[in-house]
């Protein structure tokens, strides 16, 4: 019997996630809740259904399908109780105007490499491949492992983006078929990290010491993504912490910037879930190029190897 795992999205002609032309396969659970978060629809290890209120005519469909009495009218408007939906899918069919979504699909390695072997053409041309994302991709390793590993067996280019928030035992099994690593650091204090993130960083910051030790993937092959959250992360104090953690690596590595935005900030009220960020205690905002650019110095100047994104 196959493997499956549990995705959320196959992501096409990807150019921002490993060398040359990808095709991104997003896997669902994450055991992070970082606040900025742009996919919350990768972090519960389940299908759930995203409800889009402004979508919704209050046409009824979904009430006459719903077998657990998840959606009912009230007030001539649908009601919808996360609490009673077993995101079974059933309103998602008959809705007519695309309300509701069921984000999580259980799939074989077979499936999901079938879809990856149609743009082998591009991979090819471009030096590209497949890059497994999320999520978090170590929630499901085994399932993973086994993605990468037939994909090498085509000569497909691997890379996963993770927060290495994994046993090493995993982190190892994982690498042993993949091509290029992408690891995030939040931020260097543990208890600002658990604050921001949910999660230590002490397991995180240990394995990047143990990937690059060990040889895991070619140190050429190995970029630090280092989210640049104003007035959350970006202070020079925590961006120095980053730098001293990288140099103290030992290793060249690659660093890249990744700017906060807010596009994904709408799926919080279509999962029922509050944004954390619009509360004004953070003073949040969209960094400007002048902003990235002296954030940019800053790092440079501490010694720290940035490549473009």
């Amino acid at each position: 019997m196959q493997i499956k795992g549990l995705i959320f999205n196959i992501q096409k002609y990807s150019i921002h996630d490993g060398p040359g032309i990808r095709t991104l396969v997003f896997v669902k659970g994450c055991p992070l809740r970082c606040l900025w978060c742009c996919n919350p629809e990768g972090q519960t290890p389940q299908p759930e259904i995203m409800y889009y209120r402004n979508l919704c005519v209050s046409c009824g469909m979904c009430t006459k399908v719903c077998p657990r009495g998840a959606s009912v009218f009230r007030d001539n408007s649908v009601v919808y109780n996360r609490e009673l939906c077993t995101s079974c899918g059933a309103c998602v069919r008959v809705c007519p105007t695309g309300a509701r979504k069921l984000v999580g699909k259980y799939v074989t390695v077979d499936e999901v490499l079938s879809e990856v072997l149609k743009d082998m053409k591009f991979y090819v041309r471009s030096g590209g491949g497949l890059t497994v994302g999320g999520g978090e991709p170590l929630t499901q390793h085994e399932f993973v492992k086994e993605l990468l590993r037939r994909a090498k067996e085509y000569a497909i280019h691997t890379a996963v983006e993770t927060s290495l928030y994994a046993g090493p035992h995993i982190v190892k099994e994982v690498l042993r078929h993949t091509d290029y690593l992408f690891v995030d650091i939040k931020h260097v204090d543990p208890t600002k990290h658990l604050e921001l993130t949910g999660v230590s960083n002490e397991l995180i910051l240990s394995n990047i010491r143990y990937v690059l030790s060990e040889s895991l993937v070619d140190v050429s092959s190995f970029v630090i993504r280092i989210p640049i959250i104003p007035s959350v992360n970006d202070d020079y104090g925590s961006l120095r912490g980053i730098a001293e953690f990288i140099r103290s690596l030992k290793h060249e590595v690659s660093v890249e910037l990744l700017p906060y935005h807010e596009l994904g900030k709408h799926k919080y009220e279509a999962l029922g879930r509050e944004y954390a960020l619009s509360n004004p205690i953070w003073k949040v905002f969209i960094p400007s190029k002048e902003y990235l650019e002296s954030i940019s110095k800053f790092l440079t100047s501490l010694g720290v190897k940035l490549v473009s994104t």
